[in-house]
């Protein structure tokens, strides 16, 4: 038997169904933003959705252990002074996500474990280099902090989070407006769409295009005549591809082998209402004990119910042959070594023993001292002496004072965290 048959065979009966009524959420008033976003970000923590919030921007985080009805008074990550376009959960910190606007800012916000009590308003940091709406983001998997942004103004902008410094910025490469952007699986390359009918395979360190306008495809597709944009999900460790489109009420998924033709029909899931977005979970948070392979969150007009594809199989042992290793939360660089030219694979996690809960790890962001900056020379003026220049002793006294405020504000904000715990701990356990 061929490979090819061999990969058919263990997923020609792979079958989509929706989750349970009380699996959902339910009451979720949906933005109605027209961008080419899914408006649904998933973690194996959290669900996040774009809800519609006054003239402002915001978006809904709801824990995954809760279903059900969202209560109307339910605290939303709100900041931005326009509509959110789009999010993207950290692949390597699962209470981390960026919000890009149509105030032409991003925003990256911590998400708590607990529930807060009210909406959360400050962002860790915002990031603004963009001159028009920003309608995409992708972290890139491999290097810590890395976030690329697209905007408007036809602009790639990769950032370091972690500086909130503009690393790389790709602004002639796109005559008209681009519609996505992807990493390859190590981060060394982009694949972009544009408005232009062209894909650019893009090296963003180098800033050049390395390849476009491919004259032949590998195999094309004939789909239906809808005129919903089709959102691509791709699991590379099953080499399986699922095409949902906006609008439309079915999910259809594909093989994808080495040899001719390439591309192979596998089923497609049906449902009655259409769909508004989806949601993608990260392998590492699939149920392995039910042969999970793939889990969507599809957005209706007032709810998100999760969508579970399976592999049907007789025994309750681990499927090895299912679950290959597969990334995990551990980034293989830093940001500065990714710039420098380093390129590394993802690290590769088991799935055997299930998902895993990590430790809460805060993102900190380290600004550039100003003091190190040294200021332009200026012709010496004479000085009286209400403005003459600190003394080193005072300026280092001054210095001191700030980082011994520094220390007791990081130190007030654990002890109101760990109260806010502590008073989460008490209301769940009066539930």
């Amino acid at each position: 038997m061929s490979r090819r048959v061999v990969r058919q065979s263990k997923f020609r009966h792979v079958f989509g169904q929706a989750a349970k009524a009380d699996q959902a959420y339910e009451d979720i008033r949906v933005s109605k933003v027209t961008w080419d976003s899914s408006f649904c970000a998933v973690n194996p923590k959290f669900l996040a959705i774009i809800v519609e919030a006054g003239g402002g921007g915001a978006f809904i985080v709801l824990p995954l252990a809760k279903t059900g009805r969202v209560d109307k008074n339910y605290p939303l990550v709100t900041g931005h002074t326009a509509p959110v376009l789009d999010i993207d959960w950290c692949p390597h910190n699962d209470n981390v996500i960026a919000s890009a606007s149509d105030d032409t800012t991003i925003m990256v916000w911590q998400i708590p474990d607990y529930t807060p009590m009210r909406n959360i308003t400050e962002p860790i940091i915002t990031l603004e280099g963009h001159s028009k709406r920003v309608g995409i983001l992708s972290w890139h998997p491999t290097a810590r902090n890395v976030l690329l942004s697209a905007g408007g103004d036809n602009m790639i902008i990769i950032w370091n989070v972690g500086t909130g410094e503009v690393l790389l910025s790709l602004d002639d490469m796109h005559p008209d407006v681009i519609h996505s952007v992807c990493w390859n699986s190590n981060g060394s390359l982009l694949a972009t769409t544009c408005k232009d009918k062209t894909l650019r395979i893009i090296d963003p360190r180098k800033g050049q295009v390395v390849a476009n306008n491919f004259e032949e495809p590998v195999a094309l597709q004939e789909m239906d005549t809808s005129n919903g944009v089709l959102l691509p999900f791709y699991d590379p460790d099953s080499s399986i591809v699922y095409l949902c489109g906006k609008g439309d009420s079915s999910i259809r998924y594909f093989e994808i082998t080495d040899e001719p033709p390439f591309v192979h029909y596998l089923n497609t899931f049906s449902s009655k209402e259409p769909q508004r977005g989806m949601g993608f979970m990260p392998k590492r948070g699939l149920d392995v004990s039910k042969c999970e392979i793939a889990r969507f969150y599809k957005l209706h007009e007032r709810k998100c119910e999760p969508i579970i594809m399976t592999v049907p199989r007789k025994s309750d042992l681990f499927q090895d042959d299912l679950y290959p290793d597969t990334p995990g939360l551990e980034p293989a660089l830093e940001a500065d070594e990714w710039l420098s030219g380093q390129d590394a694979d993802p690290v590769l996690i088991s799935l055997r023993d299930g998902y895993v809960p990590p430790k809460h790890r805060e993102l900190r962001v380290t600004k550039r001292n100003i003091l190190d900056v040294r200021p332009p020379s200026v012709p010496r003026r004479s000085q009286s002496s209400s403005d003459a220049p600190l003394s080193q002793h005072t300026l280092e006294t001054l210095l001191e004072e700030i980082k011994a405020l520094r220390e007791r504000v990081q130190a007030q904000e654990q002890r109101i965290t760990a109260l806010e715990n502590m008073l989460c701990e008490l209301v769940d356990g009066t539930d």
